[in-house]
C-alpha cells in the first residue's frame, strides 16, 4: 500500500483538485480557475514524467490561462461596460463628457455582474478551425522532432483542442464543453494507455459532467436571452 500511495500519490492528489474543479465549473463559479491556478501547475511534473511531454506544456498554458480566466471573469462585464462608455463619450461631444464619465462610474460601480453565458458566436467558427488545425499541426511537428513521443498524433489533438477550449470556457461559450468532451474521451484514453489509472477515471467523469454541463449552460444562456 505505501509503495502504491508512493508511486500514485501526485495522480491523487491532482484528482482530487480535478474533482473540485468540475463541480465548479458544472457550477459555474468563478473559485474554478483558483485550483485552475494550482491543478495544472502539478500536472507539469506528472506528464512529463510519464512522457506525455505535450499534456505537460499544455500544463503550462493552463495556469497561465487561468489567471486569465480569472480576471475575464471577474472583471469582464466592467471592462466591456467602461469600453462602450468611452465610445460613447467620444460621440456625445465634449459638453456631455463629464456627465457621462460620472454616469459610467456610478453604472460600473454598482454592477457586480461577472461575464454572462453565451453562445459561441458564428462569425469566429472558421478562425476557430483554422486556429485548431495549425495548433494540432505544430504540436504534433513538435512532440515527433523533439521528443520521444509514443503517442503524438493524439497528445497533439488534446493539446490544440484544449487551447480552444480553455479560451472559449474563458468566454463562457456553452459550447466549450463539447469541445472539453472531445479532449476527455481522448484523455481518458491516453492516460490508461500511459499508466496513469486515477487521471484516466478522472477523465472518464469528465465526460459525464460535461454532457450535463453543457446541457446546464445551455438553459442558462436561453434563460439569460429572455
Amino acid at each position: 500500500m505505501t509503495d502504491f500511495l508512493s508511486t500514485h500519490w501526485l495522480d491523487i492528489v491532482t484528482t482530487i483538485l480535478g474533482l473540485i474543479y468540475l463541480v465548479l465549473e458544472y457550477r459555474a463559479s468563478i473559485a474554478l480557475w483558483v485550483v485552475g491556478i494550482v491543478m495544472p501547475a502539478m500536472d507539469i511534473y506528472l506528464y512529463w514524467s510519464h512522457g506525455l511531454y505535450g499534456d505537460a506544456g499544455m500544463a503550462v498554458y493552463y495556469t497561465l490561462a487561468a489567471i486569465y480566466g480569472y480576471a475575464v471573469w471577474k472583471f469582464g462585464a466592467k471592462w466591456k461596460a467602461m469600453i462602450k462608455r468611452k465610445g460613447s463619450d467620444k460621440k456625445e461631444g465634449a459638453n456631455a463628457v463629464s456627465s457621462d464619465k460620472i454616469e459610467a462610474a456610478s453604472a460600473v460601480s454598482s454592477s457586480s455582474e461577472e461575464l454572462p453565458i453565451t453562445f459561441f458566436p458564428h462569425r469566429l467558427i472558421l478562425r476557430t478551425l483554422g486556429f485548431f488545425f495549425l495548433a494540432w499541426a505544430a504540436t504534433y511537428y513538435v512532440l515527433v522532432a523533439y521528443t520521444n513521443s509514443t503517442v503524438p498524433l493524439l497528445d497533439a489533438f488534446t493539446n490544440a483542442l484544449s487551447f480552444v477550449g480553455l479560451w472559449a470556457l474563458a468566454r463562457k461559450y456553452v459550447e466549450q464543453w463539447l469541445f472539453w468532451i472531445a479532449v476527455d474521451v481522448v484523455c481518458c484514453y491516453l492516460y490508461v494507455v500511459k499508466g496513469i489509472p486515477f487521471k484516466a477515471g478522472l477523465y472518464g467523469l469528465y465526460v459525464v459532467i460535461a454532457v450535463m454541463g453543457y446541457w446546464k449552460w445551455k438553459g442558462l444562456a436561453k434563460k439569460a436571452q429572455v
